[in-house]
């Protein structure tokens, strides 16, 4: 795949995949609405946005080119009374995606050179030695064991059958297209070193997005008017699942951009509108 950028234009859902618009608000009041743990408490607080910030959110039928279709009366529907599980609850390559590097973090004030650091998707799906596994036990190959920072933007997000929150993270809306998957980890268990840290991200995530009119994403992809900036940072991760020649990520209309199946997983912290 080409890491280069195409040229500026709006990243927004052709109007036929949209079935609902509807506001969110961050710094709204909202009943339920508090987080579920002190930890979640402390993450809201520093990701409370300015008062003055709205964004309008895009619900569409667009999904991931592996995931099932969704119609279009499944994705307008209403966010569930109870909501689905935060555990982690999928299967590949488990152990990398509930586990966080232990390496320093590097910075990187462009997401298109973060993108240019990543080794090769081909070296990393054929030629690699030993060969990235897929199954549960399957832990974080040397070129995964580093740990990023970096200034983006949300431009699309939904939420995976594993429990994984699924986010496409952008350069600037000023800048030619540029995209990323990171993803805000199902948890792993309470005995798990990496809890407490994946479970703060994941409370601060929930937070901000909780203040959706119509609630947090749903298997098919919400898209955000204007992109949500954030300093988000993570673990780095080869999706050597969907590695094959061709083959991308993200929703149908902002997928031609997404030039590598590397990813930032597990996300560790998520600073809203820095």
């Amino acid at each position: 795949m080409s890491s280069k950028p195409r040229p500026r234009r709006a990243a927004l859902p052709s109007r036929k995949s949209v079935v609902r618009e509807f506001d969110l608000r961050p710094e709204a009041e909202r009943p339920g609405g508090a987080p579920a743990t002190a930890a979640g408490a402390a993450a809201a607080a520093a990701a409370a946005p300015a008062p003055s910030q709205r964004y309008r959110v895009l619900r569409t039928t667009q999904v991931d080119v592996y995931d099932p279709p969704v119609t279009a009366a499944a994705a307008a529907a209403p966010a569930p009374a109870a909501p689905p599980s935060d555990s982690f609850g999928g299967t590949a390559r488990k152990a990398a995606k509930i586990s966080i590097a232990r390496a320093k973090v590097e910075t990187f004030d462009d997401l298109r050179l973060l993108i240019k650091s990543l080794p090769s998707i081909r070296t990393m799906a054929t030629t690699h030695d030993p060969k990235i596994g897929t199954g549960a036990t399957s832990g974080r190959a040397k070129e995964e064991r580093r740990n990023v920072r970096v200034r983006a933007w949300i431009y699309a997000a939904s939420r995976e059958d594993d429990n994984d929150f699924h986010l496409i993270v952008g350069r600037s809306p000023e800048s030619a297209r540029m995209f990323m998957t990171m993803e805000v980890s199902g948890l792993p268990p309470a005995s798990s070193p990496h809890r407490e840290k994946l479970e703060q991200a994941r409370d601060g995530y929930k937070s901000f997005f909780q203040h959706a009119d119509a609630g947090l994403p749903g298997l098919s992809y919400d898209f955000y008017k204007p992109p949500v900036p954030v300093e988000i940072a993570g673990s780095l991760f080869f999706d050597v699942s969907h590695a094959a020649p061709g083959s991308r990520p993200g929703p149908k209309d902002l997928r031609p951009d997404m030039p590598t199946v590397w990813e930032v997983h597990p996300v560790t912290s998520i600073k809203f509108e820095p």
